[in-house]
């Protein structure tokens, strides 16, 4: 669930530390390399963003996924401790083993990898966001060298925090009924434009 809530990529969520979170803050910085794990392959990955730190802001619905599994594997490094060796991260197959145990098809319907699409898409076809913002939560690397140069450092958190909070939103919506991205930001397009507005006033 917290895969879904967060979309980073497979390597980002099962290597991830708890030192990496402030869940008091509601934010999640992912580094551009690990310490590696003995006996675990590629286990120093961080973001793919090379030299610089992703951060990923936590909406409410992440803190308190988070919280739950601090909980079970807070005495440990790993945020997903494996069962038997805690030292070492759960496996890259157990988000779509777990889908597949809910009745899904990862091969038809949806797998892990698939999170981040599906999130990318809802994004942009609600029309509530920038590119920018989006691209950034994303963190995907700035294709054109000229706009990189003005905004690789830049982060738009204020408005990445807003939408990761509308994200975790739309998922609670589509469990009691479907509903698509454009149709639910029509329905929080007003809050959001507020939200917006006071945050420049401030």
């Amino acid at each position: 669930m917290l895969s879904l809530h967060v979309f980073v990529r497979s390597s980002e969520l099962r290597f991830a530390r708890w030192n990496e979170f402030d869940l008091k803050r509601g934010i999640w910085e992912i580094p551009d390399t690990r310490p590696a794990l003995d006996g675990v392959p590629f286990s120093t990955r961080g973001t793919k963003m090379a030299g610089d730190i992703h951060v990923v802001p936590l909406s409410p619905q992440a803190v308190a996924l988070l919280e739950q599994i601090h909980a079970i594997t807070g005495k440990f490094d790993l945020v997903f401790a494996g069962d038997a060796k805690p030292w070492k991260p759960m496996s890259e197959n157990t988000v779509n083993a777990a889908l597949r145990t809910m009745g899904y098809d990862t091969k038809v319907d949806i797998c892990g990898h698939g999170f981040r699409a599906m999130a990318c898409s809802a994004l942009v076809e609600s029309g509530l966001w920038s590119e920018t913002a989006i691209e950034r939560q994303m963190s995907h690397k700035e294709r054109n060298n000229v706009r990189a140069a003005y905004t690789h450092k830049a982060e738009f958190l204020e408005e990445r925090r807003m939408i990761m909070t509308w994200w975790s939103r739309f998922l609670e919506a589509n469990r009691e009924d479907h509903v698509t991205p454009h149709e639910f930001a029509n329905q929080t397009g007003e809050n959001v434009t507020r939200l917006r507005s006071a945050k420049r006033a401030e």
